[in-house]
C-alpha cells in the first residue's frame, strides 16, 4: 500500500495539531529575532589604491606610476577592470572584480593584489609614496552624529570626538567609527625669505635646526654587573615656547627661532575636508555596522551611548543625529508590513467570499502556518527582513494559498459525492499531492534565474527566489498535511447534500453553461483560437517596444544630493564660498528641514547604493533634507533651476539616491583611446550630440579642463656654475610656498606637524616668484631668476583612465523619460562619429544600459537551468514528450497581459519586472499542467476525449481562477511601490490574461495536438 501523508496526519491528529501550534510559535519567535535592514547586503567588489609622487605632473603620474600599477593589477584573479583618477602628484585607482565573484574568493583576490603590487614596488620611480590599499570601500555608515560646538575650538572638539569614538567602538556590532570634519593641528613657522637672506640663514639651516633639536636617538646603555641602565637625552620640543627657543646658527652667530620667524599653533591650511550643518561648521562621528548585525538593535544601543555622552559634555556642545538608518529601516519595514497585512486581508477575503466561510477559514488558517514555518526557515538561513524579502513575501502570499485551495476544493467535491471526511481528506494526497508539488516546483523554478545569477544586481534581488521558493514548498506541505486535518474539523457535512434552487445557484448554473459553451466553441474552432493566440502574442511583442524601459527607480528616501564641481585647480576657499552661497539660498526655503554639506570631499557612504566622491579641494557635496518626499520633488526642480541660473561657472548636479547597484549618471558614453587630446575632441562631439536630445540635462565631461601651472625651466649650465641643482630649486619652492613638514611635536598620543613656510606676503604673490632666492651648497643666496626661466603653462588637471587607456565619460541626467530609452536614442545618433574613429579608439555605453546589460547577462546564463528544471518537472508529472512541449507552448501567453498592463498603467519595465515576467511563465504553465493532467485523468477513466477536454476545463476553472485571483489581488499593495510596482503590474496583467487564455487556448491546443474529433 502506498504511503499517504494526508491519511497519516489524520491518524496522528494530536501530533499534527502539536506541529501546527509549534509552527506558529516558532514563526513568531523567529520573526521577532529576524534581522532588519533597509536593503539586502550587496558586496561592493571594489578595492581602492592611493599612490602619490609629489611634484609629478598628471602625465608623469599616468605614464610612470599608474600604467605600471594597472598592468600588474590586470593579473589579479577575477579581474574585471581598473579605473584610475590621476592628478598632479597623486592618483586613486579602483580595482573592480568580476560581478560573479563569490564572497570567499574576493579576499584572496585582494591578497593577490597586495602581493603582486608589493613584488613590483621597486620598479616605481624614487619618491613614490604608497600604494595604500583600502578593501573596505563598500562599508556603509548608517548612523552619523553631528557635534555642534559653541565656544569650543577644533582641538577641543577632537578630544571630545576621540572620547566618544572609544565609547562607540565598544558597542556590539559596531565595525568602524570615522571622525568627520576634524581639522588636524599644526605649528606654523613662518619667516621672511628676505630677512633670512640678510641674516645669512638659508631655509634649510632653519629646518635642520628644528630637526636636530627634536630628534629621538639612542644615547647608549651603561652595562653594570647586575643591570643595564639606558641613557635618555631630553630636549624634544613639546610646546610653542620650545619651538620658539630652538637655536639657529648663522656663521658665528646664534639666533632664537622666535626672533627670526613667527611661530603659531593652528590647523592644517588649507583644510582637506570640512563638514557643515545648516550653515555652521561641525564635526561628526560616522558609524558602520558589522556584517550580519541587526540595525535596529544597533541603533538603540548607539542612541543609549550617545545620550550618556551628551549628558557628560559641557554646556555648549550638543549632539544631533543627522543620518539615522535604524529609524528609516523601522519605518520602511512597518510600511511594508502594512502592505503585507493588506495583501493578507485580500487573500483571506477572496478565500472566504469565493469558497464560503467554512471552506474559506480552512484556507485562511493555512496562511499563518505557512508564514510561521517560512519565518523560521528564513531565520535559520540568515535572510533578513528588508525591502526585497518583504516584497517577496507579498508576492508569495498570493501563491501560497493555491495548494490549500486545490486540496480543500477536492475534499469538498468528494464529500459532496458522499465520501466520508477521512476518505475525502486522504484523497487530497492521492489525487492532487503530486500535481500540486509539480506545479509548485514549476512556479519556483521560474524564480531560479534571480536566485542563482551571479552579479551584484542579482545579489540585491536574490532573496526573491529564496523567500518565494521556501513559501511555496512550505505551502505544499501544509496543504497535504495540515489542511486535510483542518478540513475534517471545519468543513460542513456534505452527505446527501443537494444544491437548493436559489437565485445564486441558478446564476451559477448559467455561468457554467456559458463557460461550457465557450470551451466547446474553442474546441470546434481550434485553428482560429490558436491563430488568434499566436497573433495576440506577436502583437504584444511588437507593442512592447512602446513600454518605457528602466533599470532601477530612485530610492523613496527623501534626501536630495547636490554636487558642486568647480574648475580644476580651484581652491578650498573658492569651494567653501560657493557652498555658503547655496546654503544661504536653501536656508530661506520653507520646504527645507536641514542641510548637511561636505566641502573638499563627498559624504561617507551612508547608503549602500551611494558611490562616495573622491576628496578634491574643488568639490563639495550638499545633502538637502526636505520635510517630506513630495516637497522634495518640487524642491529638487527649483534647486536645479536656481543652480543653472546662479552657478553657470561651475558644474552642478541635483539628484536622488538610487535603488539597486550604484550607477551614477544614468546616461553615459565613454570615449577611450591612447591620446588624451584626441579623446577630448571625440568626447566633445559626443557631448554636442547628447545636448540635442530634449530629455537630457546637465550634459558634462568627466574631465576636460586644463589647469594653470608655472614651469621653471632650469638653465642647467648656469645652475651648476652657481652651485645649485633642480632639487635645490624644488625644495626651496616647496618650503617657501606650500611649506615643508620639518618634524613633529609629540603631544600624548598625538603627533602635531611643524610646518615651515614663507610669510603670506612672500608666498601668495606670483609676481614675486622671480625674486625668491635659492641657497647654493656654499651658502650663497641666488635669485631664482638667475638660474630659471618662469613660464606659465596649462597642464592636465586630472584625467581618468580605464584598463590602461585614457577614458573620458560624457554624462547626463534625464528628465521626462526613462534613461534606457534616452540612451538608445542617443546611441542611434552616434553612428557617424563611431565610423570616423581612429584606430584604437572606441565609444562604450555606460550608465544604466551597461549595468542592466551585466545584470541581464547574468540572468541569461541561468535561463538554461530554469528551462531544464521546467522540462524535468513537466516530464515527471506528464511522462509524455508531446504533453511536455504542449504545456511549454503555453508559457508565453502571459506576455499579452504584461504588455497591455504596462501600457495602460504607463509603468516602466525594469530589472525587477523582468524577473517577474520570467516567473510568470512558470505560473501560467502550472495552470496548464493542472488542466492537462485533469483531462488525461478523465480520459483514463473512460470519458470521450472531447467530453474530457470540456468537462475537465469546466471543473478546473474554479480552482484555477481562484488561485489566479488570489495572486492578482494580493499584489495590489505592491503597485504603489516604485521598485515593486512594475513587477506587480506585469504579473497581475500577465496572470489575468494568461489565465483566461489558458482556459480557452489549452482546450483548443489539446484538441489540435491530439487530433480530437468533434
Amino acid at each position: 500500500m502506498k504511503f499517504n501523508l494526508s491519511a497519516w496526519g489524520l491518524r496522528h491528529a494530536p501530533l499534527v495539531l502539536f506541529g501546527m501550534i509549534l509552527s506558529v510559535i516558532l514563526g513568531v519567535l523567529a520573526y521577532i529575532d529576524l534581522g532588519r535592514s533597509e536593503d539586502p547586503e550587496m558586496t561592493i567588489m571594489v578595492m581602492t589604491l592611493d599612490v602619490a609622487w609629489p611634484g609629478a605632473t598628471t602625465r608623469e603620474m599616468e605614464q610612470q606610476v599608474v600604467e605600471k600599477l594597472q598592468r600588474t593589477l590586470q593579473e589579479v584573479p577575477l579581474y574585471d577592470n581598473v579605473r584610475s583618477y590621476v592628478r598632479p602628484g597623486r592618483a586613486t585607482m579602483f580595482l573592480t572584480l568580476q560581478s560573479w565573484a563569490k564572497k570567499d574568493q574576493i579576499q584572496e583576490s585582494w591578497y593577490q593584489a597586495r602581493k603582486r603590487v608589493g613584488d613590483m614596488r621597486h620598479t616605481l620611480p624614487e619618491g613614490v609614496l604608497g600604494p595604500y590599499f583600502n578593501d573596505d570601500f563598500g562599508d556603509t555608515f548608517g548612523s552619523i552624529y553631528v557635534f555642534h560646538a559653541d565656544g569650543f575650538d577644533q582641538a577641543q572638539m577632537k578630544q571630545v570626538l576621540l572620547s566618544a569614538r572609544e565609547r562607540l567602538l565598544r558597542v556590539p556590532d559596531v565595525s568602524k567609527v570615522l571622525m568627520l570634519g576634524v581639522q588636524d593641528q599644526a605649528y606654523h613657522v613662518e619667516f621672511s625669505p628676505d630677512r633670512l637672506a640678510r641674516l645669512g640663514i638659508s631655509p634649510s639651516q632653519l629646518l635642520a635646526s628644528l630637526q636636530q633639536q627634536n630628534v629621538v636617538l639612542p644615547a647608549g646603555v651603561i652595562e653594570g654587573p647586575r643591570s643595564r641602565i639606558p641613557m635618555r637625552v631630553d630636549g624634544a620640543v613639546r610646546s610653542l615656547q620650545d619651538i620658539e627657543n630652538v637655536p639657529v646658527k648663522a656663521g658665528e652667530r646664534t639666533f632664537r627661532l622666535g626672533d627670526i620667524a613667527e611661530v603659531t599653533r593652528g590647523y592644517v591650511d588649507p583644510p582637506q575636508m570640512s563638514m557643515r550643518r545648516n550653515g555652521e561648521p561641525v564635526t561628526a562621528l560616522a558609524v558602520s555596522m558589522t556584517e550580519g548585525g541587526d540595525i535596529l538593535t544597533l541603533g538603540r544601543n548607539l542612541d543609549a551611548v550617545m545620550n550618556e555622552v551628551q549628558a557628560a559634555l559641557p554646556a555648549g556642545i550638543t549632539i544631533e543625529k543627522v543620518v539615522d538608518q535604524p529609524t528609516l529601516v523601522d519605518h520602511s519595514i512597518n510600511e511594508f508590513l502594512m502592505h503585507f497585512l493588506l495583501a493578507l486581508g485580500i487573500v483571506l477575503a477572496v478565500s472566504l467570499l469565493a469558497l464560503g466561510w467554512r471552506t474559506g477559514i480552512v484556507v485562511a488558517l493555512s496562511v499563518p502556518l505557512v508564514l510561521g514555518i517560512t519565518f523560521f526557515i528564513m531565520w535559520r538561513l540568515g535572510i533578513n527582513l528588508h525591502r526585497v524579502s518583504l516584497g517577496a513575501l507579498i508576492i508569495a502570499l498570493g501563491l501560497l494559498v493555491d495548494d490549500a485551495i486545490i486540496a480543500v476544493e477536492m475534499m469538498q467535491v468528494k464529500m459532496e459525492e458522499g465520501w466520508s471526511r477521512f476518505k475525502a481528506a486522504s484523497f487530497a494526497w492521492t489525487s492532487t499531492a503530486f500535481p500540486m508539488l509539480t506545479g509548485t516546483l514549476i512556479t519556483a523554478a521560474g524564480f531560479v534565474p534571480v536566485g542563482f545569477a551571479r552579479s551584484s544586481t542579482s545579489e540585491f534581488t536574490q532573496s526573491i527566489f529564496w523567500v518565494v521558493t521556501i513559501s511555496l514548498l512550505v505551502s505544499w506541505v501544509v496543504a497535504v498535511l495540515f489542511t486535510p486535518y483542518l478540513g475534517t474539523l471545519l468543513l460542513p457535512d456534505m452527505t446527501g447534500h443537494h444544491e437548493r434552487d436559489t437565485p445564486w445557484s441558478r446564476r451559477k448554473r448559467r455561468l457554467m453553461d456559458w463557460l461550457t459553451g465557450r470551451i466547446e466553441w474553442s474546441v470546434r474552432h481550434r485553428k482560429a483560437v490558436l491563430i488568434s493566440a499566436l497573433l495576440a502574442f506577436v502583437l504584444s511583442l511588437a507593442a512592447f517596444r512602446l513600454v518605457p524601459q528602466q533599470f532601477f527607480p530612485d530610492s523613496p528616501r527623501e534626501e536630495i544630493l547636490v554636487d558642486l564641481h568647480l574648475e580644476e585647480g580651484a581652491s578650498y576657499a573658492a569651494t567653501l564660498a560657493e557652498t555658503e552661497k547655496l546654503e544661504q539660498w536653501l536656508s530661506r526655503d520653507e520646504r527645507v528641514r536641514a542641510v548637511t554639506a561636505y566641502v573638499g570631499s563627498g559624504s561617507p557612504r551612508f547608503y549602500l547604493a551611494l558611490d562616495p566622491e573622491l576628496p578634491k579641494l574643488n568639490y563639495a557635496q550638499v545633502i538637502v533634507y526636505p520635510h517630506d518626499l513630495q516637497q522634495g520633488k518640487t524642491l529638487a526642480a527649483d534647486l536645479h533651476d536656481y543652480l543653472t541660473t546662479e552657478f553657470p561657472h561651475i558644474r552642478t548636479r541635483v539628484y536622488r539616491l538610487e535603488l539597486g547597484p550604484p550607477v551614477g549618471y544614468p546616461v553615459q558614453f565613454r570615449v577611450n583611446g591612447a591620446d588624451p587630446d584626441t579623446v577630448r575632441a571625440i568626447a566633445a562631439e559626443v557631448r554636442d550630440r547628447m545636448r540635442e536630445h530634449p530629455n537630457v540635462r546637465d550634459v558634462n565631461l568627466q574631465w576636460h579642463e586644463r589647469t594653470k601651472a608655472i614651469r621653471f625651466r632650469i638653465d642647467q649650465d648656469r645652475a651648476r656654475a652657481l652651485g645649485v641643482n633642480s632639487q635645490d630649486v624644488a625644495l626651496t619652492l616647496q618650503t617657501l610656498l606650500s611649506g615643508q613638514t620639518v618634524t613633529q611635536v609629540r603631544d600624548g598620543n598625538e603627533l602635531i606637524d611643524i610646518i615651515a613656510r614663507a610669510r603670506p606676503d612672500a608666498r601668495l604673490d606670483a609676481e614675486r616668484l622671480g625674486s625668491l632666492t635659492v641657497h647654493a651648497a656654499n651658502g650663497r643666496a641666488i635669485p631664482l631668476s638667475q638660474v630659471a626661466e618662469i613660464e606659465p603653462v596649462l597642464e592636465e588637471g586630472g584625467l581618468w583612465t580605464r584598463n590602461r587607456l585614457p577614458s573620458l565619460s560624457v554624462r547626463a541626467d534625464v528628465a521626462g523619460a526613462q534613461a534606457p530609452d534616452v540612451s538608445a536614442e542617443i546611441r542611434a545618433t552616434l553612428h557617424d562619429i563611431k565610423a570616423r574613429l581612429p584606430v584604437g579608439y572606441d565609444i562604450e555605453e555606460g550608465g544604466v544600459v551597461e549595468e542592466s546589460a551585466k545584470a541581464n547577462a547574468a540572468i541569461a546564463v541561468v535561463i538554461p537551468l530554469m528551462l531544464l528544471l521546467w522540462a524535468v518537472f513537466l516530464m515527471l508529472q506528464l511522462q509524455s514528450f508531446s504533453r511536455m512541449f504542449m504545456v511549454i507552448l503555453t508559457a508565453p501567453l502571459g506576455m499579452v497581459g504584461v504588455t497591455l498592463a504596462l501600457l495602460v498603467t504607463q509603468r516602466p519595465f525594469g530589472f525587477v519586472a523582468t524577473l517577474g515576467v520570467i516567473a510568470l511563465a512558470g505560473m501560467v504553465m502550472r495552470n496548464s499542467v493542472i488542466l492537462v493532467e485533469q483531462i488525461d485523468r478523465d480520459i483514463a477513466q473512460g470519458d470521450a476525449p472531447r467530453d474530457a477536454i470540456v468537462h475537465a476545463t469546466v471543473r478546473r476553472t474554479r480552482p484555477v481562477v481562484l488561485t489566479a485571483l488570489a495572486a492578482i489581488l494580493a499584489m495590489i499593495p505592491l503597485t504603489v511601490s516604485d521598485l515593486w510596482g512594475p513587477m506587480a503590474v506585469s504579473i497581475m496583467g500577465g496572470l489575468a490574461v494568461g489565465t483566461v487564455l489558458t482556459l480557452i487556448f489549452v482546450p483548443a491546443l489539446y484538441a489540435a495536438w491530439f487530433r480530437v474529433k468533434t
